[in-house]
Parts: structure tokens; sequence; C-alpha cells
């Protein structure tokens, strides 16, 4: 298995999160990363290294999956937030002012010219600190994602794209829950770029890859299936219900499996089964697995009981699907055990393939 590196990750490091009313230290941090690459180190796979992909093909897959407009905020965002106020240097942006939806009235197809309110109507929580490295390192994720889908494409069983911030919760004009570009979506439309006329995206995140859910939400060539905390009381909240079942030409090809708080691993794998399942009878050409290990019994935000060994069962049964997979590193932040539950989904799958 070919791991692609995000050298640039360290570059996104934020201060701090607003989280129920405080600031408090950021959850997703850099060491996340580092101990993946350590485990990876430990326990070789295969080859790791640097994207090396096209300035222009990563733009075009970009523009595919998100908005010009949200695009052109992200990558002059910090300059502007310290343009604001030199100060600003000092401390990361969090948004403090929100549209509601549009049927209460609130327009954001005219873009303020004030940049709090311009960040505000491109986020949906507080707790993504938008910080000075931010806009290359979520770029160097998305080269990390496209160079894992082009090896695939070419010919390689299987990818990993091994980056931070993650990407699962961006979706086509907003960010949140940590994520700014969708490393998962560029993979899949990478992949149907390379000819796939259908593409599976399998998120194993704690949390529902609403992101990628909106992204292709509309469309009949990309199925998107999340096996996920029941959003009644866990995040991101306001999607990610079993009802929602795609609109449109994409109607029937999105699939949610919101599970209670509390939920172990036989459990979790019979939804894992119900959307591999999916994948199958979706005729799918190729698998994105958007990876994340938040699903673990001692992760500080989150609330599923897996342990260690199950990922190895995971990786395992992934594999059984028979499809070149790519992996995109996602959530999962007990730090110290990330790179061991990591890790061991990925030999799980390579092992069985």
């Amino acid at each position: 298995m070919k791991t692609f590196y995000n050298p640039d990750h360290t570059r996104h490091a934020g201060r701090q999160e607003m989280f129920r009313g405080r600031l408090v230290d950021c959850h997703e941090v850099p060491a996340r990363l580092d101990f993946v690459m350590s485990e990876l180190q430990r326990r070789p796979l295969g080859s790791v290294q640097t994207p090396d992909v096209a300035e222009a093909a990563l733009d075009a897959t970009l523009a595919q999956v998100h908005s010009a407009r949200y695009l052109d905020f992200l990558r002059g965002a910090w300059d502007e937030w310290v343009a604001m106020d030199p100060d600003n240097a000092q401390r990361d942006a969090l948004p403090s002012v929100w549209p509601l939806p549009n049927r209460h009235g609130f327009r954001t197809d005219v873009l303020p010219q004030n940049f709090a309110a311009r960040l505000g109507a491109f986020s949906f929580d507080s707790g993504c600190p938008l910080t000075a490295g931010t806009w290359v390192a979520a770029r160097g994720g998305a080269a990390c994602a496209l160079a894992a889908a082009q090896a695939v494409a070419a010919g390689e069983r299987s990818a990993f794209a091994l980056t931070r911030p993650p990407g699962h919760h961006a979706g086509p004009d907003f960010l949140g829950g940590y994520c700014f570009l969708n490393n998962a979506a560029v993979a899949a439309q990478a992949l149907i770029n390379s000819g796939r006329s259908r593409v599976a995206v399998l998120d194993v995140d704690y949390h529902h890859g609403n992101g990628t859910q909106t992204i292709f939400y509309e469309r009949p060539d990309v199925l998107t299936v999340s096996i996920h905390g029941d959003p009644r009381t866990e995040y991101p909240f306001f999607l990610g219900h079993a009802d929602e079942l795609g609109a449109g030409a994409g109607e029937g090809f999105n699939l949610n499996l919101p599970l209670p708080r509390g939920t172990g691993f036989a459990a979790w794998r019979g939804a894992l089964d119900q959307g591999l399942q999916a994948a199958k009878d979706f005729g799918a050409q190729a698998l994105v697995v958007p990876m994340g290990l938040d699903t673990f019994e001692g992760d500080p935000i989150s609330g599923f009981t897996l342990q260690s060994p199950d990922y190895l069962v995971i990786g395992r049964a992934l594999a059984g699907a028979g499809l070149p997979t790519v992996f995109t590193f996602e959530g999962g932040y007990a730090v110290d055990a990330v790179g061991v539950n990591a890790v061991n989904l990925l030999e799980g799958f390579e092992r069985a393939a």
C-alpha cells in the first residue's frame, strides 16, 4: 500500500477551539499524524512518499467538489484576518456570526465585505480554528488524496492519504468539524475523472460525513454511506438521519446508518456489512474510505466502544469488497492509540487483499 504523506500538515495547528461556551485546547493536533507515521515505521505496509500532482489537476478537482467563492475565501482568509487587526496574527480566526437557513430570510448569495461575516457564512460551527497555515496544509492534504486516487486509478490495489486537517465535514461551500477541504470527495471525484462510472464512499468515522453527503447528494455516480453516532445526540447534529436518501438524480444513492452512543463492535460490524452490501448493489468500481478512528472506546469526544483488535477485522471486511480502495485519514482523538488503530485497519486490509 502506498501512503501519501502531507509534510505541510504541521502548518495547521490550532491554538484553541470553542466548546460549550468556553475556549479549550484543540483535540485535532499535529501529534495525531505523528503517531500514525511512527506506527507505519514500526510496521511498514509499503512506500511512504509526498504527493507529486500537477497543480492544474489539483485545482480542477477542487473546483469540482467546492465552490469557487469558497475556495477564493479560504485561499486569502488568513491575510484578511490579519489585515483587520495586526494583533490577529497571534490568535486563530473563529466565526462569531452565522446566517440562518434561507427560509428565514437570511441571504448568502451576496457576500458581505466584512471578513467576520464571510467567515460565518462559510462555517457551520465555532470549533474549527483557521490558522496562518490552514490553506497550505489543507491544500497539501487534497494533493495527498488526489495522488492516492491517481495511484489506484493506475492499478494500485489501495493507497492511503495520510494528512490533516481532516476533510469529511467540509462541504461544497462550508468548513467545520476541523475540516476545510474534503479529501474523500477529492479522491472520489478523481476516480470518476479517471473513468470509473460508479464510486462508493464508505465513511467509518464516529461523526457523520455531512460534507461528503452534501457534495454528492444529488449525483448518481457516487454512493455515499456513513456509519456514525445518532445525530439526535451526536455532532454534527443537523444531518445524518436514516431518511436522507439523496435527491434529484441522486435519490437512492445516500445511505446513513446512525447508531446509538455506547454501540459495541458487534452492532457496528453489522452496519459495516450493510454499507458494504450497498456498495456491491450499487455496482461500485472503486471505494473511498474516510478512515476515522474515533470509534475507539477511549476517544475523548466520541461514544462507541471499539477496541484496537477490531480495526484489523474492519480492514479485512473492507478488503472483502474486492474494490480498488483509497483511504483518507479523518478523526481519532485518543492520540496515543490512533497510530496503532490506523495501522491495524490498514494491515487488516493488506493481509486480506
